[in-house]
C-alpha cells in the first residue's frame, strides 16, 4: 500500500490538530519556550509494530528529529526502542497522544492479524485472511495498511476499489442476476464484482451470473462445506473466489479455513483492536539560556 508523502501528511496534521485544538495550554503553562529535549518510543509488550511510517513523518512535519529503529511488519520484544525523538519539547509533548495512539492501534491491528495468519499457516491452511470495511472512522487508510503489514488483506480500501453487490443492492436491483449484469454494463472490465449471499441457492445464482467472487455472508462452517462442495459439482474451482464472512474470530477461525474457502474476512481485526502497549519517555532536557 503507498499513498504520496504530502498525502499522508496532511492526513497525519488533520488528526494532530483535531487533538491540539486550539492549543496545549497545559504544555504551554508548565514547559519554558526554547526548552529542548530528547525522547523515545517503547514498545511495553512484544508483537508486530506498524505506523512508524507515519508516525516519522508526523514528527519530521513538525520540525523534530526523528532515529528509528525498526521497520514497519517487524516483530518487537517488550521494551524495545522504536523511535528516538529531539527538537522543541513542547512540540514533543503536544504531539505525544497523537503519535501513541496511531503506532498503538496500528500496531495491535498488525499484532492480531500476524497471529491469524500465523495460525493458518501453523494448520497448513493457504486461506487469505481480510479485513473488512469496519474500521475507526478517519483512520480506515491506518487500520487497513495495518492489516497488510500483519500479513493480511486490506480487502476494499475504497468504495471504487471493485464492486461489491449486498443484500440492499440485490433488493433493489431485483435479483443477484439483474444487479451483476447491470454492474457488468456500467463498470470496467478491471473491476472485479463480488456478489454477497446468505444461502448456497445465491451462491449458484451468482456463479451463472459471472461473478468473480461470491462472499458466503453468516455462514456456519457446515454450511460453507456443502458451499465448497456445489462449487466442486459446478467444475467452477479456480475459476471463482469464495470468501467467508460474518461471525469469524480469531477464536474460531481454523473452522471455517478448514471448509476449503479461499478467504476469511474479519470484522474484529479493524473494529475492535487491542492496542499495543507504546510509552514516550523524556530523556533529557535542555533548558535554553
Amino acid at each position: 500500500m503507498f499513498v504520496p508523502r504530502r498525502i499522508l501528511e496532511a492526513k497525519l496534521l488533520k488528526t494532530l490538530a483535531e487533538d491540539v485544538g486550539q492549543g496545549d495550554v497545559t504544555t504551554s503553562a508548565v514547559v519554558p519556550a526554547g526548552t529542548h529535549a530528547q525522547a523515545q518510543a517503547v514498545a511495553r509488550a512484544p508483537g508486530t509494530v506498524a505506523g512508524i511510517e507515519e508516525a516519522t513523518i508526523l514528527l519530521e512535519s513538525v520540525g523534530l528529529t526523528v532515529k528509528t529503529h525498526v521497520k514497519d511488519g517487524q516483530e518487537v520484544r517488550k521494551n524495545q526502542v522504536l523511535l528516538n525523538i529531539s527538537g522543541d519539547a513542547r512540540t514533543i509533548l503536544s504531539t505525544e497522544r497523537t503519535l501513541l495512539n496511531i503506532i498503538s492501534r496500528m500496531s495491535g491491528i498488525a499484532t492480531a492479524t500476524s497471529e491469524v495468519v500465523e495460525k493458518l499457516r501453523g494448520s497448513k491452511f493457504r486461506t487469505l485472511v481480510a479485513s473488512t470495511r469496519k474500521t475507526a472512522p478517519g483512520f480506515s487508510y491506518f487500520d487497513k495498511k495495518a492489516v497488510h503489514l500483519g500479513g493480511g488483506d486490506a480487502h476494499r480500501l475504497h468504495l471504487d476499489d471493485m464492486v461489491l453487490i449486498k443484500d440492499n443492492h440485490i433488493l433493489i436491483a431485483g435479483s443477484v442476476k439483474k444487479a451483476v449484469e447491470a454492474a457488468r454494463k456500467s463498470v470496467s472490465f478491471s473491476k472485479k464484482i463480488e456478489v454477497e449471499v446468505a444461502n448456497v441457492a445465491g451462491m449458484l445464482e451468482a456463479l451463472d451470473a459471472g461473478a468473480d467472487i461470491v462472499m458466503l455472508d453468516n455462514f456456519s462452517s457446515k454450511r460453507i462445506k456443502e458451499a465448497v462442495e456445489a462449487l466442486r459439482k459446478k467444475k467452477r474451482e479456480g475459476k471463482v473466489l469464495l470468501e467467508a464472512s460474518g461471525g469469524i474470530t480469531t477464536e474460531n477461525v481454523l473452522s471455517f479455513a478448514s471448509t476449503g474457502v479461499d478467504v476469511v474476512s474479519l470484522g474484529e481485526l479493524t473494529q475492535s483492536p487491542r492496542a499495543l502497549d507504546i510509552s514516550l519517555d523524556i530523556t533529557r532536557i535542555e533548558k535554553s539560556g
